[in-house]
């Protein structure tokens, strides 16, 4: 296959990866968004600044630093370090419901990608969450799967990063915080958020994995045990 071809084929599948129907199980998550909705600490004006916070703050630091060392220990062959981050970002998410989401979205990402995708890459992880080494959490098997299709790294974690977004604001639709049009305004805007987040995600290293942002625990905390949900978290 020349360059060219794989660069392509590297394209696809990240536009596979971040398509809203790539069934991964994100169009389940509101990622607190539900919280805020019941506690009425959010309004359609400032759901594109919520969505901005949670990237630079919550996600960026995380899941998307995990994703990019993931993605680099997976092309070096060093599994220990895949496992290390794997661990850390599951033991980041303070809320059980967050981490529940993590690890549910990232196996069946796993499961999905073996067959969609394909590698060495995929198959030595996958024995790694099987035998409970490593949680499977969404931001490593994304990024066990973006190296596995040569994918490189920081269009992995832009990638990503997107669908973060544009699942986030799936949520916001279905909760009536905004409408389609104005939706696909919010995920034009957040384009420069994403591309800020990106780079700050791969010049970190594992030591520096971890967001804070503790109204959105809170409102995962609440939203854990409310009496009717809508998303899962």
């Amino acid at each position: 296959m020349s360059a060219t071809a794989q660069n392509l084929d590297a394209l696809l599948v990240s536009l596979q990866l971040t398509d809203s129907a790539f069934p991964s199980g994100f169009y389940t998550l509101s990622h607190g968004l539900e919280g805020y909705a019941q506690a009425k600490a959010v309004t359609p004006d400032t759901v594109p600044a919520l969505l901005a916070d949670l990237l630079r703050h919550s996600v960026g630091p995380a899941d998307a630093t995990a994703l990019a060392v993931a993605h680099r220990a997976a092309r070096a062959d060093d599994w220990c370090r895949v496992v290390e981050t794997d661990q850390r970002l599951n033991c980041a998410k303070l809320n059980r419901e967050m981490r529940l989401a993590s690890t549910r979205t990232g196996r069946q990402l796993l499961d999905i990608a073996r067959e969609s995708v394909g590698g060495g890459e995929l198959e030595r992880y996958a024995e790694l969450v099987a035998v409970k080494k490593a949680p499977g959490t969404q931001a490593v098997a994304a990024g066990i799967t973006y190296a596995a299709a040569g994918v490189p790294v920081e269009q992995a974690v832009a990638s990503d990063l997107f669908a973060f977004a544009a699942s986030f604001v799936g949520a916001a639709l279905r909760l009536r915080l905004t409408d389609h049009r104005r939706a696909q305004v919010i995920l034009r805007t957040t384009a420069s958020v994403i591309a800020e987040v990106t780079t700050a995600a791969v010049h970190r290293d594992l030591a520096d994995l971890g967001g804070c942002v503790p109204a959105t625990d809170i409102m995962s905390a609440r939203h854990e045990r409310a009496e009717a949900r809508l998303f899962a978290s």
